[in-house]
């Protein structure tokens, strides 16, 4: 007997969630914050973890890091789960609801991590198009959950990789429809109220404090719509805006007794040492080290926006996050390729349902943007 017939038929099935390990100097191909962790956050992090016992286990429940990331958010320590990257806590949500007998909805294109671990669980996956301008078909949403009545509705907004938010108004109609679950993948809410017209500056919220603090919130984050709710929930990160891709944080935000469901598929011991002190430094310092740079990113956003769009042959999707689609007269995947060659990596998304003519390009510094669109000149001309 084969091995292999031990393996789920549906996992057999499954095309690996993978990443082709290109290197370049100019690296746009994984939506990270250009500039790297503040000198600052990184010294007081080696300072405070120094003092620490390095034989000894982090915190069963980092209670300090969930306490801190009340205060930025503006929700309650004990609806609160930090984890090894939003991608765990994306896995444990999902461990808890989805199984044989179980249905998921997404939107597609998105973050195709979703459909491959409900796919490997066992539950059924719905999937609802985004509408032609690549933004949220909400209509069709609403009438998919009024029809299959889904456990589970994951949302990423904004929408990664077309960087299309859906807005609150929006979210109370579906929450109202549902008698499931809904999940807003926040993974990029920082940049969504910055440097377009569309959004007001970035602000200090007192939307949906449940702690007494007011928190930070970006022009689309979902913490105002927790209170008095049941069925929702935000999960976020470090690893974009925070600039923390390499040390694997993110956060789930919930009602507390969903919050405590949650955690019964969260391993042990599963944040460190060292990325729990370095999360807690990014918190105190976010304003006056890490907000500078989320700021900057989206202006450097709207410029290269601007540039890529007087580009014959290339039109860009305006987006709320920190990358953009670009769609193109030219083979993307030529385009990657030629790009490769001038030491300069961006995302072949040509593969996504609804992009076969897209690439997307991460935010980079303004040098790095340069370099790009000189590149994308030469090779659209």
């Amino acid at each position: 007997m084969s091995i292999y017939n031990v393996i789920k038929d549906s996992v057999l099935a499954l095309r690996p969630y993978t990443l082709a390990p290109h290197r370049a100097s100019v690296k746009l191909n994984q939506n990270e914050n250009p500039w790297d962790a503040p000198a600052e956050i990184k010294q007081e992090t080696l300072n405070r973890v120094e003092a620490r016992a390095w034989s000894r286990y982090p915190d069963f429940m980092p209670q300090r890091l969930h306490e801190r990331l009340a205060e930025f958010s503006g929700w309650q320590a004990d609806g609160i789960i930090a984890g090894n990257g939003s991608n765990e806590l994306i896995q444990a949500l999902l461990m808890v609801t989805m199984g044989e007998g179980k249905r998921a909805l997404i939107t597609e294109p998105t973050f195709a991590l979703y459909r491959q671990i409900m796919t490997v669980l066992g539950g059924e996956v719905v999937s609802v198009p985004l509408r032609s301008d690549l933004q949220f078909d909400v209509a069709a949403l609403l009438g998919e959950i009024e029809k299959k009545q889904p456990d589970v509705t994951i949302i990423c907004s904004p929408n990664n990789p077309t960087g299309c938010v859906i807005s609150d108004e929006e979210l109370v109609v579906l929450l109202k429809a549902t008698r499931g679950l809904i999940v807003i993948d926040e993974a990029y809410h920082e940049f969504a109220g910055l440097g377009s017209p569309a959004r007001g500056p970035r602000r200090r919220s007192d939307a949906g404090v449940a702690n007494g603090q007011p928190g930070w919130s970006g022009g689309h984050s979902t913490v105002s719509l927790l209170g008095g709710r049941r069925n929702i929930v935000k999960i976020s990160t470090f690893s974009k805006a925070m600039a923390m891709a390499a040390l694997r944080v993110g956060y789930l935000l919930a009602p507390p007794g969903l919050v405590r469901e949650v955690a019964k598929a969260v391993l042990p011991y599963n944040l460190n040492a060292f990325s729990q002190t370095a999360a807690e430094v990014a918190i105190e310092m976010f304003e006056a080290k890490l907000q500078p740079l989320v700021e900057a990113i989206c202006a450097e956003r709207d410029r290269l926006y601007a540039e890529v769009a007087s580009i014959p042959g290339l039109v860009p999707l305006q987006s709320q996050a920190n990358f953009m689609v670009v769609h193109s007269n030219k083979d993307p995947k030529l385009v990657f390729a030629e790009l490769l060659k001038r030491d300069i990596l961006i995302r072949d998304v040509s593969g996504y349902p609804m992009l076969k003519d897209y690439f997307r390009v991460s935010v980079g510094t303004p040098q790095e943007n340069d370099l790009l669109v000189t590149a994308l000149r030469e090779i659209l001309q």
